[in-house]
């Protein structure tokens, strides 16, 4: 029988992001959405400001997330410098998964420096990547400069700003081998 310590090892360490070329078209049940999203929240928040904020866009939402996307994109990038296949690319891999959840920080610059929020929030995201290894559900986060603007799509606050996009979905990927190099190289000791 594994331990707690041995079984969340084995998580960590099986963790890899998955991309939605690789996704099947299979549902992800609202309770498996729900559980990712359950250990999002028990992150660790300095004075307990909990800064993330998720919308989950499923379904035909998904398809207006790309075309803004692509209007964003179309809207921001110099004419010389657009991409034909970048453009089709969000279409694509909105397409592609199943569940987009939008990650988003809502500040309190009155309480803690940002740096500590974003710092929380990705530790949710951590734990929702995690958790949806556990599930056997695909995932990745994607921060391409364009979500700066998706503020108006999301109907984000004021004091919001989003951080990027976990797309989601049941996968074929075949595993693979996580690429580190020794711990022992990045870690100083100062026992004596």
């Amino acid at each position: 029988m594994s331990t707690k310590a041995e079984i969340l090892s084995e998580i960590i360490k099986s963790r890899r992001s998955v991309f939605p070329e690789s996704y099947t078209q299979e549902e992800i049940p609202r309770n498996v959405i729900e559980q990712i999203l359950e250990s999002a929240n028990y992150a660790p928040t300095h004075k307990l400001t909990e800064p993330w904020r998720f919308i989950v866009i499923r379904k035909e939402t998904k398809a207006k997330l790309g075309a803004e996307l692509g209007n964003i994109y179309k809207r921001v990038i110099p004419a010389e410098k657009f991409l034909q296949k970048k453009f089709d690319s969000f279409a694509q891999k909105t397409t592609q998964a199943d569940v987009i959840i939008a990650i988003n920080i809502q500040f309190h610059e009155d309480k803690v420096p940002n740096w500590e929020e974003i710092a929380a929030v990705a530790c949710a995201v951590q734990n929702m990547a995690l958790t949806a290894e556990a599930l056997n559900v695909g995932a990745y986060w994607s921060s391409p400069p364009l979500i700066d603007h998706l503020g108006d799509f999301l109907g984000l606050e004021e004091i919001e700003k989003c951080y990027g996009l976990f797309y989601m979905g049941y996968h074929n990927a075949a595993p693979r081998e996580a690429k580190r190099t020794p711990i022992s190289d990045k870690v100083k000791w100062m026992d004596e």
